[in-house]
């Protein structure tokens, strides 16, 4: 049974769901934008059995404190000091690392403060390679590189309800609309539409490039630690191209690559699919056929 909980991060209230017995290995979910641990929920069920899951929201997202800019940084490097802070403070030694999206960044930068915990990776439409960012990107990449008041002011036009509804089907067939359930936009838009907010995930925006500063870094990471690595991505996702998801393979040659007839957000439509492979990965690449791991 998934619950339901909130634990104190420097004076913030992080909100993450957690099922499954401590006794099984861990799982940290870490979510991108704009969803939240919400975007796991159909996982965690999945997988509850055998593995231990947690998934917690960052500061600003979901039911996390959404504290004010002047008294909190919103930047990815903030973000990996909370959620490191938060493992510890919620008690998880080590961890099998799902990154999604903006939890890629931040999970490579926990990676990178304490390698020695990360047992093993699954990547799903996360991006660590500069060839898998796609045009998409080119209006962001105008605001790096000019950070004017005028490109700010381009970014904010699709966040809204209808481009945060195009974060889930965009690019995926009309075959599978139908299978997306509305609750993912809305609760998204729900929390993005409080005051302020817009200005934070504009702020967000603004700091990813920080992102594709560390991508070396990562990479070193990848080839000095080569940890068991699953990678499973949706081939519609307009914005992280399967490119990406192939670069892996140069710093992991051993990485498992799954392309999936699915979207950015591959759980909505493939999560049953998903939580198999990551089943079979785990056990036969990372636990050596542990009950803990039988399907």
């Amino acid at each position: 049974m998934t619950t339901y909980n909130i634990t104190t991060v420097d004076d913030l209230n992080i909100f993450y769901r957690e099922a499954g017995s401590r006794a099984n290995p861990t799982i940290l979910l870490l979510h991108g934008f704009p969803s939240s641990s919400f975007m796991y929920r159909n996982l965690i069920d999945a997988l509850a059995d055998k593995f231990h899951l947690v998934a917690p929201d960052y500061p600003g997202f979901g039911y996390s404190s959404f504290p004010d800019a002047k008294q909190f940084s919103y930047t990815f490097a903030n973000y990996a000091n909370v959620v490191d802070t938060f493992t510890r403070a919620v008690g998880l030694e080590n961890y099998i690392l799902y990154l999604q999206d903006y939890g890629a960044p931040i999970g490579f930068r926990l990676a990178l403060l304490g390698p020695e915990r990360v047992t093993a990776l699954i990547v799903q439409n996360g991006n660590a390679y500069e060839e898998g960012l796609s045009s998409e990107w080119e209006p962001i990449k105008t605001y790096w590189r000019e950070p004017t008041s005028v490109n700010r002011a381009k970014l904010r036009d699709w966040l809204n309800s209808d481009g945060i509804r195009l974060q889930y089907v965009a690019g995926v067939p009309d075959t599978q609309i139908t299978m997306f359930s509305p609750d993912t936009w809305t609760l998204d838009w729900e929390f993005l539409a409080r005051p302020g907010n817009i200005e934070v995930q504009l702020d967000l925006f603004g700091d990813y490039k920080t992102n594709i500063a560390m991508y070396s870094q990562f990479q070193a990471f990848f080839r000095a630690h080569r940890p068991p690595t699953l990678i499973v991505w949706g081939k519609y996702d307009p914005f992280f191209m399967v490119l990406g998801a192939e670069a892996y393979r140069r710093d992991l040659p051993s990485a498992e690559l799954h392309v999936l007839d699915a979207g950015h957000f591959a759980l909505e439509t493939h999560a049953s699919q998903i939580a198999g492979l990551i089943r079979e990965f785990l056990k036969t690449k990372v636990f050596g056929g542990s009950v803990l791991c039988n399907a």
